[in-house]
């Protein structure tokens, strides 16, 4: 799909950060994409208009990284600038497949980055990307890719093995709660090192090992979908990532090498079990028996709420429904964006 109103977004914050506010998440690339996905291009630009007072400078780079000493400032958001030039060195040298699945392996370890936002924002630009070629998008994909070097976060490693294989749902079902809610992010990840069911939970990846890769991990991302519907009202802003940042990866699959699937679902899961351990409620609350009004009537509200994470968690959903046609997460996207909304 070839879209100029994407291309158009791209430039408009072609020279601002990737954060705001310190760590903040710059939600314009993302939910533009997921906007211009919907059909809903006319309305791309007065929203980027509304977002425009929380957009930051592009940082400046403090040195080069050179290609050989990328270790070091993995991680380091003080050096953001310098990710963003290197990726731009990168991605003018070398096609954007080739710099992605140079990169994928190095950056999946951190999926916990920015929230996982590193991750979510290079899937958009994936899905832009293979639809069509343009500078705009590629440069988007380096930027996706440098976010996610600055904050790049490692999770709890899971254990060993083998573990029985369960359904995504059941899998979700089963993941502990940290036990100090009161903090953010951050805190409450440092947290699952000292869960005693963590390793087991994170190395037991749902879904039976005899399908392959998208098919479980689409399973993730649905059952991940579903339970923010039940779950979500805890904490509706973050729990959303339990589904975006799984369906990140999933979008990105057809892009990068089958030899690099394997392992981009199980951090996949990994990301989904640790937002959901993270911030999960004790208890869930039924869904309504009405199905609720149609997806597209849905994303509206939520263009309506001016809310980056309603939206994306309506394209989301919209893959999920797209798979399953189960009425029941009209439901799910009705309580969802109000909850969001809300928040």
């Amino acid at each position: 799909m070839l879209n100029s109103v994407l291309d158009e977004a791209y430039e408009r914050v072609r020279h601002t950060g990737p954060e705001r506010d310190g760590w903040l998440s710059n939600h314009v690339p993302m939910a533009a994409e997921a906007l211009v996905r919907h059909g809903h291009e006319r309305a791309v630009h007065r929203w980027i208009d509304a977002y425009a007072d929380r957009l930051e400078e592009r940082p400046r780079g403090i040195r080069r990284i050179a290609a050989d000493e990328w270790r070091d400032p993995l991680g380091d958001p003080v050096r953001t600038g310098d990710w963003l030039d290197l990726f731009d060195r990168e991605l003018a040298g070398d096609p954007w497949r080739d710099v992605l699945a140079r990169w994928w392996p190095r950056l999946l370890p951190g999926i916990a980055a920015g929230a996982t936002h590193g991750v979510i924002r290079v899937g958009h630009a994936v899905r832009a990307l293979l639809d069509a070629e343009t500078a705009p998008r590629v440069t988007e994909l380096g930027q996706g890719l440098a976010y996610w070097a600055a904050r790049w976060q490692p999770l709890a490693p899971p254990g060993a093995g083998p573990y029985p294989g369960t359904d995504a749902r059941s899998a979700l079902d089963a993941v502990p709660r940290v036990p100090d809610q009161r903090f953010g992010i951050r805190s409450r990840l440092a947290q699952l090192a000292d869960l005693d069911r963590w390793p087991a939970v994170a190395a037991a990846v749902p879904g039976d090992a005899a399908d392959d890769v998208p098919t479980r991990l689409a399973a993730v991302v649905d059952a991940a979908v579903v339970r923010h519907g039940t779950h979500g009202y805890a904490s509706p802003v973050m729990l959303v990532h339990a589904a975006t940042a799984p369906n990140a990866v999933l979008r990105t699959l057809p892009a990068l090498p089958p030899a690099l699937w394997q392992p981009s679902l199980a951090a996949a899961w990994a990301a989904t079990a640790a937002v959901t351990a993270a911030y999960a409620p004790a208890g869930a609350r039924s869904l309504p028996p009405a199905a609720g009004p149609e997806l597209d009537e849905v994303m509206a509200r939520a263009l309506d709420t001016g809310d980056a994470h309603a939206i994306k968690f309506i394209d989301t959903l919209s893959d999920a429904y797209a798979r399953s046609g189960d009425p029941a997460l009209l439901a799910v996207a009705t309580r969802s964006v109000e909850q969001i909304a809300a928040d």
